[in-house]
């Protein structure tokens, strides 16, 4: 997952003027209206370190208040300056003026998310309460300044007669569009509204935040007694230990939760009562009626997001959300999620029988339920497909398929090789940093990759960046991907589930969007594009972990370095419409859950979350028990604070585009550096200086299809007028 907040103008690296300059050479000089004590902060000039990287060995944590405050204050300061500029507005002294402005406060609030999502504390948290409602009120002092959008419309308007390039076209197209969806043209008593209801969501969403993270890590099942965790690995069991030992409870064992519903252990674990166990403290972790307890956060922020969307003028919040994006509109995402819901839901029954067929004749006596599902998937998947997961999981330690598997799937397709950078400070001893070369040898990017879950990381696995990609700023891209697996004890090495390394590779196809990016305007760079079509390129390098030059590269012993034998390979490939129904239902039950939330009217009262998902799920059809959500509400950080609201669809969209644009791979002789070379230039190159429907059709010719998709998850798609 890639979350892309909604942009405030200006980014970080090159200076913007001449004063700015200044601050570089003449460390005693401060810019106007500073203070004494923040000319000793770190951030007060671009950090000097290769690419700009973040100098994290001189940042403490008391040191982001400050910075964000004096970045606001300059900020504005750059903003009025182009507002009230005399001159006629220009595309350079207003459009480029506000790509150049913000640098100090892009460069502190780059760093600051990134440690507060992966290395947080207390204190880290309390500026993040603070600053919260002052960066809403801070983009909205941009985006409803009306002498600044007259300007922004004044070249909008006359666009066709600036000779402009087609990205500094699209750039000022971008810009109109920003402030328009901001509200930029309501009455100034809906302008005030709109702030107060900005300031509460940012409130409210930064709440949600911190307490799901402490949800997730109070509602870790702790064990004391080593036959609970029958089933699990020598290696799972010592890792549980670690995890236990990490919060004092020597003695103990404790299974830490993933973001989703279903956790890992579950398919392991033989004690049903510990199935169950873990399986009800996943799905309640943010509902317990304690500090934690984020219900009544998310049906404000439904409310809020209701109001704000009629104050725009759209229905709701969802046709607000998808207005912007590649499907346009609710309607056209439900009726994917519709189309591809029924088959899906229809395999699961199918999966779900067998596996009760398997219970029944094991003499169980009890019916299949959601804690049981992952457990007796594995019995199918051994009895069908002679697949044991912790035998395969040998074959893909974790060192081993970053640098053989994900690098060098990147070398074979784009050129790019990579190498440690051991001088670079990292916020957290288990990050490593790489810088990324260019098939010409010229430094092209540096990527820091965070793999190992820690109690105050959030959960989930997604890409950022501390520096977007620009020719305007002279800046190439500084880029993080953030997993959470089981950080192995001691000297273990890290085992992988294939699961797993797709994830690795799906990231890391987002930081490909990132660094691969070629544009001249910060705005448009890299993954600043619609989240209906961010996930393509994440989800189209996933495909490249099965490809057989590159599996045969990472697929090896981590013990002996001997390759995976051909015929495990062959029943990897076999098995990938395995457990589909399941995988596909559970995502689309999300998605279908978060449209509904979006979907609510102005002025919908608050309503009791579960009946809300159960009535959602049952008047479509979509309500299985033993298939539930792979979100529940709650802990649905992808829509509360990922900014994904009504948009969790967007993977299931993508989907459609990154099959589709796999086929044309195959069509066309597989993994060449020609074929990654063209989809480099016409994709990945282009960040968001196109519209991605048109980037799409002149990659691939025509108009994406949905049979591949269809094909790879292994579904029956009912024949037309049936």
């Amino acid at each position: 997952m890639t979350a892309e907040p909604r942009p405030i103008p200006g980014r970080e690296v090159a200076p913007s003027s001449p004063a700015d300059r200044s601050l570089m050479t003449d460390p005693h000089r401060r810019a106007p209206g500073a203070t004494a004590d923040f000319d000793e902060n770190p951030f007060a000039r671009p950090s000097g370190l290769p690419f700009g990287a973040p100098p994290f060995h001189r940042i403490d944590d008391a040191d982001y208040e400050p910075a964000i405050d004096e970045g606001m204050r300059k900020h504005l300061a750059e903003i009025e300056a182009i507002a009230a500029d005399p001159a006629p507005p220009t595309f350079d002294n207003t459009i480029v003026a506000l790509e150049r402005s913000g640098d100090l406060l892009t460069r502190v609030l780059k760093a600051f998310s990134g440690v507060t999502s992966t290395n947080t504390n207390d204190l880290l948290q309390s500026v993040q309460r603070r600053v919260a409602p002052k960066l809403a009120a801070h983009q909205d002092a941009i985006y409803l300044n009306a002498a600044l959008f007259a300007r922004v419309r004044h070249l909008y308007q006359r666009r066709d007669t600036l000779r402009l390039s087609d990205e500094a076209r699209r750039l000022v197209y971008r810009y109109h569009l920003e402030f328009i969806r901001a509200g930029a043209q309501l009455s100034d008593a809906d302008k005030e509204r709109l702030r107060a209801l900005n300031q509460e969501e940012s409130t409210l969403t930064n709440e949600f935040q911190n307490r799901l993270l402490a949800a997730n890590k109070a509602g870790a099942l702790v064990l004391d007694d080593r036959t609970e965790l029958d089933g699990l690995s020598e290696t799972d069991v010592a890792s549980a230990a670690q995890a236990a030992a990490e919060r004092g409870l020597d003695g103990h064992w404790v299974l830490r939760l993933q973001n989703t519903t279903q956790q890992p252990p579950l398919e392991s674990l033989r004690r049903r009562d510990v199935r169950e166990r873990l399986f009800r403290a996943s799905v309640a972790r943010a509902e317990r009626g304690d500090a934690n307890d984020t219900r009544g956060i998310i049906t404000r922020l439904a409310q809020l997001r209701a109001e704000r969307a009629r104050l725009l003028g759209f229905a709701s919040a969802a046709a607000y959300s998808l207005d912007d994006q590649m499907a346009k509109s609710p309607d056209a995402a439900m009726a994917l999620l519709t189309q591809l819901g029924a088959p899906a839901f229809a395999k699961a029954r199918r999966e779900a029988a067998k596996m009760q067929a398997i219970i029944d004749a094991d003499g169980g006596a009890f019916a299949l339920a959601p804690w049981d599902w992952q457990l007796y998937a594995e019995r199918v998947r051994k009895s069908d497909y002679d697949l044991d997961e912790s035998e395969i999981k040998q074959y893909f330690p974790l060192e081993r398929v970053v640098r053989d598997g994900v690098f060098f799937a990147a070398s074979e397709l784009y050129g790019l090789r990579f190498e440690p950078r051991h001088d670079l400070p990292v916020y957290h001893p288990d990050v490593r940093v790489f810088e990324v070369f260019d098939a010409d040898g010229s430094p092209l990017a540096l990527f820091y990759a965070d793999f190992f879950k820690r109690d105050n990381k959030s959960g989930g696995a997604w890409m950022d960046s501390f520096v977007d990609q620009s020719r305007l700023l002279a800046a190439k891209a500084v880029v993080y991907n953030v997993c959470n697996f089981n950080k192995p004890a001691g000297d273990q090495p890290a085992l992988l589930t294939f699961d797993e390394v797709a994830t690795l590779f799906h990231e890391f196809g987002h930081t490909l969007h990132g660094i691969l990016s070629n544009v001249h305007f910060p705005m448009l760079s890299g993954t600043a594009v619609p989240r209906d079509f961010v996930e393509f390129p994440s989800q189209f390098n996933e495909h490249w972990a099965l490809e057989p030059k590159v599996f045969a590269s990472y697929a090896r012993h981590h013990r002996t370095g001997e390759p995976m034998p051909q015929a495990l390979y062959e029943k990897i490939k076999r098995a990938r419409t395995f457990n589909q129904g399941y995988a596909l239902s559970e995502y689309i039950a999300s998605a279908v859950i978060d449209m509904a939330w979006h979907s609510l009217p102005p002025g919908a009262p608050p309503t009791d979350v579960r009946a809300f998902e159960e009535h959602a799920l049952r008047t479509r059809n979509m309500l299985m028990p033993e298939v539930p959500p792979r979100y529940h509400t709650p802990y649905f950080a992808h829509i509360w604070d990922g900014g994904y609201d009504a948009g969790y669809y967007a993977y299931l969209w993508a989907e459609v585009l990154d099959h589709d644009a796999f086929a044309w791979f195959m069509e066309q002789g597989g993994m060449t550096r020609a074929n990654g070379d063209r989809f480099r230039e016409m994709i990945l190159s282009r960040g968001g200086t196109a519209d991605p429907a048109e980037l799409y059709r002149a990659f691939r010719g025509r108009e994406p299809r949905i049979e591949p998709l269809v094909a790879q998850r292994g579904l029956t798609l009912p024949e037309p007028g049936t």
